[in-house]
């Protein structure tokens, strides 16, 4: 019996590419006309900027579609499925599952969690919200794993939330009991410039020190940059300096291999250069003590990145179907990318989702393109979340 199932449509009607998608869950649902198949309690929906008006009314209909379905899901400026992405058109995408209800609980800012036995859990958030990456960590802290996966919903002029309702600003999502097997890893998508070094003085988001050198010397020096005393020499230097990222990350972590990042590594912007005090700021708090690496969006960095979460996934699948047979079967999967990847990012439309279903295989898929992505208890920027789920035992 297939217990997850996923459609994905694109339409200038919401309601309409809501039934294209419908029937095509309903195919897999009973295949072949039979009465049996996949009678589903937790369902997704991902859904681009453009339907987000529409969106209490596509809920309502998903209702009176499957009653007694739990819908979670969030928009975004793109969304995706099994080998396709839509970015900036009219698309939703929707997926199954059946699961047993008492191992999920969609919770919300009217829902809260509160002492349900986690083991971890999906999260939609609000990049607005005030103290995110501490809400994160409170809802983290109530899981048995401490981990979560999901991202912040997206788009140019409105971004909302799901959960059995429509949400904006805070947290929503569902939460998930022992008795559901995933599997969840993280994309990096940077790439390091130069070597990495420890934050030896800040002041709030700007850093003056780099191993007790200037900060803004050492990023000059990795961008291979002239000291800019000139104001032609910054206005010459400006797209460069926008191109350049921040990695962070403990000083007792794992040290990245090379200038690959790992998820120990937290991607940040730089917001601007202090050439008075010498230093450079960054949209982040740091503190002393921690390391810092100037670094830019690699495609390349990226796709081996992807292809390395997808082999770590399918050698632990692998490693579970050898000791219990049919017990590492993938049976769907959420992925979670930043709005800065994507086809654009990785050269030709779709290519992302493709390496993922080159790597995966035909399994049911859905996710959508993220304003920052959540894994762990921390909030990313230019990765991509994969989380698959396991096919019950």
């Amino acid at each position: 019996m297939p217990a997850f199932a996923h459609a994905h449509a694109t339409h200038p009607d919401a309601h309409m590419a809501l039934a294209l998608a419908a029937a095509q869950l309903e195919a897999q649902r009973s295949p072949h006309g039979s009465s049996s198949g996949l009678r589903p309690t937790l369902g997704w929906i991902y859904l681009t900027e453009a339907y987000a008006p529409q969106a209490a009314a596509l809920l309502a209909e998903l209702q009176l579609r499957w009653p007694g379905v739990a819908w979670v899901g969030a928009s975004g400026v793109g969304v995706c499925a099994a080998g396709v992405e839509y970015f900036d058109e009219p698309a939703l995408a929707l997926m199954l599952a059946e699961l047993p209800r008492e191992q999920f609980r969609v919770f919300s800012g009217t829902r809260p969690l509160g002492a349900w036995p986690a083991e971890c859990a999906q999260v939609h958030a609000d990049g607005g919200s005030a103290e995110l990456q501490e809400l994160l960590a409170e809802l983290a802290g109530l899981t048995q794993a401490g981990y979560l996966f999901g991202g912040l919903a997206s788009g140019r002029r409105q971004a909302l939330q799901i959960a059995d309702g429509v949400w904006q600003g805070g947290l929503s999502g569902v939460a998930f009991g022992a008795g559901v097997r995933l599997i969840s890893r993280v994309s990096q998508g940077c790439q390091a410039l130069g070597p990495e070094r420890r934050i030896s003085s800040c002041d709030g988001n700007l850093i003056t020190g780099l191993d007790e050198q200037p900060a803004l010397a050492a990023l000059l020096q990795d961008l291979g940059l002239p000291a800019l005393t000139a104001p032609a020499e910054l206005r010459e230097a400006l797209p460069r300096l926008r191109r350049t990222l921040v990695g962070l990350r403990d000083a007792g972590s794992t040290a990245p291999h090379g200038r690959a990042y790992g998820p120990e590594v937290l991607v940040r912007h730089l917001i601007g250069i202090d050439p008075a005090q010498r230093g450079v700021a960054v949209a982040e708090q740091p503190r002393p003590g921690q390391l810092l690496s100037f670094c830019e969006r690699n495609a390349e960095a990226a796709r081996r990145d992807l292809m390395r979460i997808c082999t770590e996934i399918r050698d632990a699948c692998e490693t579970l179907e050898a000791e219990q047979a049919g017990s590492g079967r993938i049976a769907g999967a959420v992925y979670i990318s930043c709005a800065g990847r994507g086809g654009p990012h990785f050269g030709a439309p779709s290519a992302e989702l493709q390496w993922l279903r080159h790597a995966l295989g035909e399994v049911p898929l859905v996710g959508f393109f993220a304003g920052g992505e959540i894994a762990h208890d921390k909030l990313y920027g230019y990765t991509g979340v994969l989380t698959v789920f396991l096919q019950p035992s």
